[in-house]
């Protein structure tokens, strides 16, 4: 008996549910947290606030959707920018003459945020222009003696920025269009923030865990692998397809040749089916859960079966790391049962290529999870994959990185019109994010893009991590 009749919403949910429980963090140094300055996030309904909320902090804490009011309470998170630190508090929309228990104790959370805050980011909703609500929150606002930033959201396109325009009506110093849920102009909204908010120097941690991720068909060999690693049975080894459900976290340390200390928390999903294979409700969980645990990783294992050969079914799990910006190192396991000659290594590895070709910057490790071959060099290789998506490069490398490879070639369009690309910025990191900014409003030929990030990557030695580009020009 099946069910697949049941709702897959409520597997999402649930695994929603299960995946916040086990993501909670405690933080280990409540006295520097307590240390940051603080930044509200202010606005009337249904503008994106918990959207950018999550963008800043980097992970899904407050929960997104069309209905208004549902963020209630204040949710707390921290925002790294330019080796900086702030807190940032998401509150639900503000209705300040709704005399209804929700909403007015809605604006009761707001306005305890509003007295722990530094700053303020007004959040409005450029598509739908001023409004009388925008109006009333703003003259609020104005009443406090802190800066006020106006973040004018869903502003994706050149003509909804143009429009925020009208928010200065509003009196206060700065508009910044943005668009939280593609991630679009943050930069500019953070650097205005950083000029009034108190010197926080970002905390570096010690020894912090690396969060692995080990992901593949069922019967590959994962939980094999995190036996070796560990030396010890942590997790059921069973040539039963499919024995692990839930994820399971292992915690150790690993040293590099130099003996430093290499810290991983490993993380064994259960193997990922073709849909149609997914029949128990269980399993059906499982699945989703291994997609969750991938945003939780930082480097992702992809094993992939010797003995069996690439599929497409790895390619489209493989997929799911490189989507999620995850750094990436693909596993070829059980290579000590596979017959060989002086070729068969290279044809194994063209084949995999060719399988997954959006995964170019991954390196390919052979090793058998039975004997031991190879794994011990997997922790030192998983450190180096973590150091590169951490990776921000000072601007004065970068400036001598876009003389050397930027001003020559020149960048085209896709029809074929010459592009002048001005100077280029990295805004993020894990993984790197670069920002090109040029003299056209078109999108640049993606051969241009590719000769990019393989310049950034032999330069800068962005080791297993996808390098991101985004594109600003005249107009944009």
């Amino acid at each position: 008996m099946t069910n697949d009749s049941a709702n897959p919403e409520e597997f999402i949910e649930l695994a929603d549910d299960v995946f916040d429980q086990l993501s909670e963090e405690v933080l280990d140094d409540e006295t520097y947290i307590n240390s940051l300055p603080v930044v509200a996030i202010i606005g009337r309904p249904n503008v994106g606030k918990s959207t950018l909320f999550n963008r800043l902090v980097g992970q899904r804490r407050s929960i997104v959707g069309d209905i208004p009011g549902i963020t209630r309470d204040r949710i707390y998170g921290e925002v790294e920018w330019q080796d900086r630190m702030f807190r940032l508090i998401d509150t639900g929309g503000i209705v300040p003459d709704d005399d209804a228990v929700i909403p007015a104790n809605i604006f009761k959370q707001a306005k305890t945020a509003i007295a722990e805050a530094s700053a303020i980011v007004f959040v409005v909703d450029a598509r739908d222009g001023l409004v009388s609500l925008d109006e009333e929150i703003a003259e609020f606002l104005r009443k406090l003696n802190k800066p006020v930033f106006v973040a004018a959201n869903k502003s994706e396109t050149d003509r909804v920025s143009q429009q925020a325009q009208e928010f200065y009506q509003l009196g206060f110093e700065g508009v910044y269009p943005i668009s939280a849920e593609h991630g679009h102009d943050l930069g500019e909204l953070l650097d205005a923030l950083m000029e009034k908010l108190p010197l926080v120097v970002a905390r570096k941690p010690q020894n912090r865990e690396i969060n692995v991720a080990i992901i593949g068909r069922p019967n590959t060999g994962k939980s094999s692998l995190i036996n070796k690693l560990l030396g010890q049975e942590r997790v059921i080894v069973s040539p039963i397809a499919g024995t692990t459900r839930d994820a399971v976290d292992s915690v150790f340390t690993a040293t590099d040749e130099e003996g430093n200390p290499i810290k991983l928390r490993v993380i064994d999903t259960a193997g990922i089916r073709r849909k149609g294979k997914t029949f128990d409700m269980e399993e059906k969980l499982s699945v989703v859960m291994a997609r969750k645990h991938i945003e939780r990783a930082d480097v992702v294992l992809v094993l992939i079966d010797g003995i069996e050969g690439v599929t497409a079914l790895d390619a489209n799990i493989a997929g799911y790391a490189h989507e999620a910006g995850r750094s990436v190192i693909i596993v070829v396991n059980k290579w000590d049962a596979v017959e060989k000659d002086g070729y068969t290594i290279y044809s194994f590895e063209e084949k995999v290529r060719m399988a997954m070709r959006f995964l170019e910057y991954a390196p390919m490790v052979f090793i058998s999870a039975l004997s031991g071959q190879r794994v011990v060099k997997l922790p030192e290789l998983i450190a180096k994959a973590n150091r590169a998506r951490n990776l921000r490069i000072p601007t004065a490398e970068l400036n001598t990185f876009y003389s050397e490879h930027l001003e020559q070639p020149k960048a085209t369009t896709p029809s074929g019109k010459k592009v002048k690309v001005k100077y280029i910025t990295q805004s993020n990191i894990r993984p790197p994010t670069f920002v090109l900014f040029s003299n056209s409003p078109k999108q640049l030929h993606f051969s241009y893009e590719r000769y990019l990030i393989n310049r950034l990557r032999e330069t800068f030695d962005f080791y297993a991590t996808p390098i991101r580009i985004k594109q600003k020009g005249r107009g944009k």
